[in-house]
């Protein structure tokens, strides 16, 4: 992907754009990330979803093991030592970061430790609006947020359930109460100051007739790049296809009218170290390219 398609980002996220691997060409290849996996609870379930712990597959929602914040500093300091080119730290679970507490302290302590270090996190983004105070406090910079309908008749056949504030919702109501917070948590989020980015899981018989409208609302609402993934078939969406390479090529042109887009994304574990798609063995995910889903 040619940078210059980039150019409406403008300056006020250039040095993330430059050094984060999950925003910028270059730095995809030759930036180390680590995962902090700290976050094992959920608040929502989506179908095509499954958490685990083990150290084989090459999947979100995955992790070898589960830490508390200390021994993720600790992980911290092991592989920053280890790697001159780690630039980011990050949590993406295995379960939703904004519903663990763990989250925030995690980042407390790296930030207090390492300012230098980008901090970023992923979200369903459903708590995400109420939180985003807490994430600038803890020294967060970046934050993903997963969005897969703007139609809740549509997130109702791709989330089972959404638990807020100790109550679970289901079908088009949950689907309804999800995307309104997503929306608002990308809006807040902009606004305070954050860079956001939004992804989607493509879908083929369920949401590509939704990107358009994602990327369009996402953008009003102040996300500044998108990355658009392919299905992994599991859970209740293990008998769905996984979109062609043609059908992502569509759906991100369709998109990049309004975002531009992210294409090299390696859908890592959630304890992934070093460069994407080239972790070293001896790190909690061994190097096994071949086995992730990934569509440039």
């Amino acid at each position: 992907m040619k940078q210059e398609r980039w150019g409406n980002i403008g300056s006020k996220f250039a040095h993330l754009i430059s050094a984060h691997p999950c925003y910028n060409e270059k730095a995809h290849f030759t930036t180390a990330r680590i995962h902090l996996p700290v976050a094992p609870r959920c608040n929502i379930q989506c179908n095509y979803c499954i958490r685990k712990l083990n150290k084989c597959e090459h999947r979100p929602g995955v992790a070898g093991s589960i830490l508390n914040p200390r021994e993720a500093l600790v992980r911290v300091d092991k592989y920053f030592k280890e790697m001159p080119n780690l630039k980011v730290v990050g949590i993406a679970g295995p379960g939703e970061s904004l519903a663990n507490e763990e989250t925030f302290e995690t980042m407390r302590l790296v930030h207090e430790k390492y300012p230098d270090l980008i901090k970023c996190i992923a979200s369903n983004g459903l708590l995400l609006a109420e939180r985003v105070d807490e994430l600038v406090n803890a020294g967060v910079t970046s934050v993903t947020v997963t969005i897969n309908a703007v139609d809740p008749e549509v997130g109702a056949k791709i989330y089972s359930f959404v638990r807020y504030h100790d109550k679970t919702y289901k079908g088009v109501e949950g689907a309804k109460l999800l995307i309104e917070n997503q929306f608002l948590g990308v809006k807040k989020a902009s606004e305070a100051g954050l860079n956001v980015k939004v992804n989607t899981v493509l879908i083929p018989e369920i949401n590509f007739e939704q990107i358009k409208e994602i990327a369009e609302r996402s953008a009003k609402n102040g996300a500044m790049l998108m990355n658009i993934i392919p299905l992994i078939p599991l859970n209740k969406f293990e008998k769905e296809r996984q979109p062609e390479c043609d059908e992502i090529t569509m759906a991100r042109t369709i998109a990049e009218e309004f975002l531009p887009q992210f294409r090299l994304c390696r859908q890592c574990r959630a304890d992934a170290i070093g460069i994407p798609g080239m972790e070293p063995c001896g790190s909690p995910v061994q190097k096994n390219a071949s086995g992730e889903y990934y569509h440039a």
